[in-house]
């Protein structure tokens, strides 16, 4: 059975328990607390330890050294987007261990896949 989520404000859907959740397009972008980084949630269960968000990056967003208590993944779908140790383009994929230190920014704007697992539950 697939459960459907409209444009109801209910955020990020839970990993579902059987069969399929969809969560339809067409939501607003949200502030995550560093300026010029905007996110829509797409999948949160704390429970299992994973987070799938889209985020958008507007043109010359920055955000200083930090790192994340999950496994890291982005995908670009659009845009540049660059952390310390290169620029990357619609395509490419990085993933970092947990815990690992970085920067990360966009100086012409981009849009990327975000996706965050426990280390336990990485792929």
């Amino acid at each position: 059975m697939t459960e459907l989520f409209a444009n109801t404000g209910r955020g990020a859907l839970p990993l579902p328990s059987d069969g399929s959740a969809v969560l339809r397009t067409g939501r607003e972008w949200r502030e995550c607390g560093t300026p010029g980084f905007l996110i829509q949630p797409l999948l949160e269960d704390e429970d299992a330890g994973v987070r799938t968000w889209l985020m958008k990056i507007e043109p010359g967003a920055f955000a200083g050294v930090h790192s994340h208590a999950e496994v890291e993944q982005v995908y670009v779908l659009d845009g540049e987007f660059y952390d310390d140790d290169a620029s990357y383009g619609a395509g490419d994929y990085v993933v970092r261990a947990a815990g690992t230190e970085h920067v990360s920014g966009s100086r012409e704007g981009a849009t990327v896949l975000l996706a965050y697992s426990r280390a336990e539950h990485a792929a």
